[in-house]
């Protein structure tokens, strides 16, 4: 496991999680992920990815939702639980999440080689 690989594990960690609404697609779009994040992802054709972005969409986004949620990148997992990315229909954890996780969140995006998801 890369130093990346565990810095992602404990930031996965540190930001708390919230039931959003059954179907909601609201905060989905392209976005952008490191290449540790797009690893654990379930992998896209190319046809796939150029359908979604005419979208302006996610590839994993499904009439249901998220297909790849479990596996979620960190910028997904961000909306909604900081006022910056607030979600659009009030939802939220009991606990947003602290500054100092969401700085280290952007510190890691920064730091990281990122891809179009």
């Amino acid at each position: 496991m890369t130093r990346n690989d565990r810095k992602l594990d404990e930031l996965r960690r540190r930001i708390p999680t919230f039931r959003c609404i059954d179907g909601c697609r609201d905060c989905c779009g392209p976005v952008t992920a490191s290449s540790e994040e797009m690893a654990r992802l379930p992998i896209k054709t190319e046809a796939e990815h150029a359908a979604a972005l005419v979208e302006w969409s996610c590839p994993h986004l499904g009439p249901s939702g998220c297909h790849a949620y479990d596996e979620r990148p960190l910028i997904c997992r961000l909306f909604g639980t900081t006022p910056r990315l607030a979600c659009p229909n009030g939802c939220r954890p009991e606990r947003m999440v602290d500054e100092q996780t969401e700085r280290e969140v952007h510190a890691f995006l920064r730091q990281t080689r990122q891809v179009l998801v």
